[in-house]
């Protein structure tokens, strides 16, 4: 069971490689991310590839400026933007408003930008959720098109938490709460078991995950192994921004 954070250059890089090696996001090199992670390397190459991320960056410097740190790849900042953390709530409204008038209002129709500027005094707060579900389908960032499909790409672009019920191969069986649509509101399901990869090429982020731990998942990737209390604040981030969503779905 992880106890520390990684270097938040690397903890960035778990969360980042699986979108990035898909094309959907960050740089054309989609190794490298991999490769860094492995082997614990921080150089200038890897923040220079972390920068390319036009959609996660921006909320990193947002937070790592409303909290006082000076550099926005601080594991604090990467952690709560990812998985939530007390930063998040230091980041004033109007903060939050400026950085999303400037990211977006060009990108959305002049009746969407109110729409979406609404959710800042209603409790939206730069975590990795409120871009999925709020974002994404309206002003997507996104390469590649994913975008099209917009329910799956909401349950995969998510971060979910799973509960390791077996290590199969290159895989993990897990225990993880659905995204559904029901009755025109979006909701999280029972826990259901499904397959997630652990390993490329017999490598990957969680070699230690055994049954009974949680891990982070992204784009069906394991991403890293977390504790409880980071559990607890990934479900709180997601049920907020779930529920602030449905406000307009």
């Amino acid at each position: 069971m992880n106890t520390a954070l990684s270097p938040g250059p690397l903890l960035f890089a778990r969360y980042a490689f699986m979108p990035n090696q898909l094309g959907y996001c960050g740089s054309d090199d989609n190794r490298a991310l991999f490769e860094y992670t492995l082997s614990g390397t921080i150089d200038g190459g890897l923040l220079q590839l972390e920068r390319a991320f036009e959609g996660a960056y921006p909320y990193l410097q947002l937070i790592a400026l409303a909290n006082g740190i000076a550099d926005p790849l601080d594991s604090r900042v990467v952690e709560a933007y990812w998985l939530g953390n007390e930063l998040l709530d230091r980041v004033d409204m109007g903060m939050l408003y400026d950085s999303l008038r400037t990211r977006f209002a060009g990108k959305l129709t002049t009746s969407m930008w109110p729409w979406l500027a609404s959710k800042v005094p209603a409790g939206a707060r730069p975590h990795h959720s409120f871009h999925v579900f709020e974002i994404y389908p309206r002003a997507g960032t996104m390469k590649g098109g994913a975008v099209d499909h917009l329910f799956e790409t909401m349950e995969q672009c998510r971060i979910r938490w799973g509960r390791v019920v077996a290590v199969v191969g290159a895989e993990l069986a897990v225990e993880v709460a659905p995204l559904k649509y029901e009755d025109g509101r979006l909701t999280l399901g029972a826990p259901v078991e499904e397959r997630i990869r652990r390993q490329v090429e017999g490598k990957g982020f969680v070699e230690d995950a055994v049954p009974g731990d949680w891990v982070s998942i992204h784009w069906g990737w394991a991403c890293d192994i977390l504790t409880p209390a980071q559990v607890r604040r990934l479900a709180a981030q997601t049920r907020h921004h779930l529920a602030l969503c449905n406000e307009t779905v």
